[in-house]
């Protein structure tokens, strides 16, 4: 990549450009449903591909992340669920701070046992505040993380804990209602912490639409994040993509 991940997202962030990321999670779909969803999201001109999942029960992290670089260009973001999942031939890794909860072990005692792996590996590491909001319905997340989501009808508490996580030095905000969430994050809660933020803010759980998809662009996310939807129809990504590209709008260059 000509430039870093980091540096695309910021872009985004001050030129009002909007992009679609596929989550992939390798414990949910098989070989040949991965390659349908790689190939469409070459073909629908997908930005970034993620790739992880809170609960991997079984080896194919390593060869699923083998198999989309050698399938496409499209940058290829580690979203962890734990320190397991970490891979040298992936572009970059979103190094989460779970910010939104009180467990020590994920805010800081998972990134130190994965810090030396990380630089020996020397892919582009993001340091990203995650915020889990409720959804409306328990998540594997949540479970696993042991820690009480952000009430979703609360967007004050969102908008302090997305400013401290970047005062702290975040350079993403990431946040997610997670798998299998009946409601997306409200378009009132993603204006109100992309107004008062100036990192990137990516937002992922329960958007099934297009449409949903762009009213939470529109609303202020730099980055749309869609997995369950994929699964169940992977053509749904040619609509998706279309809708979110549309909300972009370059700034004028400055004389």
């Amino acid at each position: 990549m000509k430039d870093s991940v980091n540096q695309d997202l910021q872009f985004c962030k001050d030129h009002k450009q909007k992009k679609l990321a596929v989550l992939i999670d390798p414990d949910k779909i098989d070989s040949g449903a991965v390659s349908l969803l790689v190939d469409n999201a070459v073909n629908a001109q997908v930005d970034y591909l993620f790739i992880g999942g809170s609960l991997l029960v079984d080896d194919s992290f390593s060869s699923c992340v083998e198999y989309i670089k050698s399938s496409c260009d499209i940058p290829l973001i580690i979203f962890p669920g734990s320190i397991f999942q970490m891979s040298p031939k992936a572009d970059a890794i979103f190094f989460l701070s779970l910010i939104s909860g009180r467990n020590a072990d994920l805010l800081i005692g998972q990134h130190v046992l994965a810090a030396p792996l990380l630089r020996s590996m020397k892919i582009e590491v993001m340091p990203t505040g995650y915020m889990l909001v409720d959804g409306g319905a328990p998540t594997t997340v949540s479970y696993i993380s042991n820690s009480q989501p952000i009430p979703r009808d609360k967007p004050p508490i969102a908008v302090c804990t997305a400013m401290a996580g970047e005062m702290l030095g975040h350079r993403v905000i990431y946040m997610d209602s997670g798998s299998g969430a009946k409601y997306s994050i409200s378009q009132e809660m993603v204006k109100a912490v992309s107004d008062n933020i100036s990192v990137p803010l990516v937002i992922g759980g329960g958007i099934r639409s297009p449409e949903e998809a762009a009213k939470i662009s529109r609303a202020g996310a730099e980055l749309i994040v869609v997995g369950n939807a994929f699964e169940r129809d992977p053509n749904l990504v040619f609509e998706m993509s279309e809708a979110v590209h549309a909300c972009s709008q370059l700034l004028p260059n400055k004389a």
